[in-house]
């Protein structure tokens, strides 16, 4: 792709700004306040010129500035054309004794110049392409930010919660840490908690698919019984139901062994949660390797590290 500023303008497109600069306005003062405005981001482009002298001796000099150092100014120069070349009224030249003559010359410079911007108009399409692209990218660039954020917020948060003494109380923040890490991946959590079995039930909705959820952070890791108890209160659901046992401590040899050949649920352990908090793997990615995995050998277990030595 040809960038905008590899396009270059033709020197008679300056030539014919330069004319229109000085025939626009019958007064100096006008056509200074018009470059004072346009200009005010570019300074250099105004200074030492000789405003003192005729009209169109300093818009030439102006318009020399800009063509001079085009691949700095192009987008400055565009602007200005364009909007010189739409110009269809002149009151300051109406108000003249010699009003017609000067209006028919402001009328052909501004068409001359008009004649130009249209041969350029792809160059103009072109800007306003890159400007929309460069505007989409500086909003995903600012969106992103906000998610590193957010997910740097939420480790901080997990790493103060597996080092808290009071683990009745780190239970309890363990619930609105899962509910604000799958809403931060847009998976609409619905969230319960039973202080009593140190356990949280509820659901998420992932690529078209429910699950329902159970989470534990026990001193260890999970047998084989909760996740068989889990099991079948996932199927006592439906055929389409799915399931989602979290762990922070992981699950035993003898759980993971039960359900290698079939299950209807997927297990994330700590390992899981600190990779994605680590931005080492997105949690929508992840889900979907476990499902993948589920669905193709029956096996509920898929650790995160598996995807990040791919």
């Amino acid at each position: 792709m040809t960038s905008m500023r590899a396009q270059r303008i033709h020197p008679a497109a300056y030539g014919a700004l330069t004319e229109a600069l000085a025939r626009i306005y019958w007064f100096k003062k006008d056509l200074i306040k018009f470059l004072r405005v346009r200009a005010a981001e570019n300074l250099e482009l105004l200074a030492g010129l000789p405003f003192e002298d005729y009209k169109v001796v300093f818009a030439e000099e102006f318009v020399d500035r800009l063509m001079a150092e085009e691949y700095r100014y192009q987008e400055l120069t565009l602007s200005i054309m364009l909007e010189v070349s739409q110009m269809d009224s002149f009151p300051s030249l109406k108000r003249q004794p010699e009003a017609e003559k000067l209006l028919a010359q402001a009328n052909d410079a501004v068409a001359d110049l008009k004649i130009w911007t249209e041969r350029f108009q792809g160059l103009v399409e072109e800007r306003a392409r890159i400007e929309a692209q460069q505007a989409q990218q500086a909003d995903h660039e600012q969106r992103r930010r906000g998610f590193s954020r957010r997910l740097d917020e939420l480790k901080e948060g997990f790493l103060r919660l597996e080092v808290d003494p009071d683990r009745q109380r780190a239970g309890r923040a363990f619930e609105p840490f899962l509910y604000s890490l799958f809403e931060l991946f847009d998976m609409q959590p619905r969230l319960g908690y039973d202080l009593e079995f140190q356990q949280i039930d509820g659901s998420i909705t992932f690529d078209t698919d429910d699950y329902i959820l159970e989470a534990k952070w026990l001193a260890g890791a999970v047998e084989a019984g909760p996740l068989m108890l889990f099991n079948d209160k996932v199927r006592r659901k439906g055929k389409n139901a799915l399931g989602l046992f979290i762990s922070v401590n992981g699950f035993s040899s003898g759980a993971k062994a039960a359900f290698r050949e079939g299950t209807a649920f997927l297990t994330i352990e700590g390992f899981d949660l600190f990779s994605v908090l680590d931005d080492r793997v997105r949690l929508d990615d992840l889900l979907s390797r476990k499902k993948r995995h589920a669905n193709d050998t029956g096996d509920c277990y898929f650790p995160a590290h598996l995807m990040l030595n791919d």
